[in-house]
C-alpha cells in the first residue's frame, strides 16, 4: 500500500502548498486534478496552480472517476497529489444530489488508495464544518457529506496534516515524517 497523508484545512489556507511540498524527492509526481473550468474565474484558479506547481509533473484530470485515476499511476516511486477531494465530492453531488456516503465510488476509492503501487498519495480535502449551518439542503448535505468521507479517508490515511494559516498542525503521527 502506499503512503497515505491527508492534508486538510480551510480555504487559502495553504493546504496545496503543504501537499506539494511533501512530494519533494519522489519522481514521477503526479497531480490529480478534480476540478473543471466552468467560467473565466475557475480558468484562472487552475491556471494558477499550474503555475505554482512548476515543470516536473504529470497531470491526470479526474472529475469524477478519482479512483481510476489512482489506480494507473503504476510506478512505486511515484508521488501522487489529489486536489482535491472536496471538489471531487461537488462534482459527484452535481451529477446525483442523491449521492450519500455509501455509494460504491468511496468504497472504489479506499480499494484504490489500498492497492496503489505509488510510493505516496497526499489527498488535499476542504475542513468545510467549521462554518456557518448552510441554509438550504443540498449545502447542508455536501457539508455532511465531506465530514464524513474526510473522517473515512483520514481513517485510512496514516498521516493526517491540518493546515490553518499557512502553519502546518499533525494530528496523525502514523506514517508520518
Amino acid at each position: 500500500m502506499a503512503e497515505v497523508i491527508l492534508v486538510t484545512g480551510g480555504a487559502r489556507s495553504g493546504k496545496s502548498a503543504h501537499a506539494l511540498a511533501l512530494t519533494e524527492g519522489y519522481t514521477p509526481r503526479v497531480f490529480v486534478a478534480t476540478a473543471e473550468a466552468f467560467d473565466d474565474e475557475m480558468r484562472a484558479r487552475i491556471e494558477r496552480h499550474q503555475a505554482e506547481r512548476g515543470n516536473g509533473w504529470e497531470t491526470i484530470e479526474a472529475p469524477y472517476d478519482l479512483p481510476t485515476a489512482i489506480e494507473s499511476v503504476k510506478a512505486s516511486s511515484a508521488a501522487v497529489v489529489v486536489d482535491c477531494l472536496t471538489v471531487w465530492l461537488g462534482n459527484l453531488l452535481h451529477r446525483n444530489p442523491e449521492i450519500d456516503e455509501n455509494d460504491p465510488v468511496f468504497e472504489q476509492l479506499s480499494n484504490a488508495l489500498t492497492r496503489s503501487q505509488a510510493g505516496r498519495i497526499i489527498l488535499v480535502t476542504n475542513e468545510v464544518g467549521m462554518s456557518i449551518v448552510p441554509e438550504n439542503a443540498l449545502a447542508r448535505n455536501f457539508r455532511d457529506l465531506a465530514g464524513r468521507i474526510n473522517q473515512r479517508f483520514a481513517t485510512l490515511a496514516g498521516c493526517v496534516k491540518l493546515v490553518v494559516c499557512g502553519q502546518v498542525i499533525t494530528i496523525k503521527h502514523e506514517g508520518c515524517e
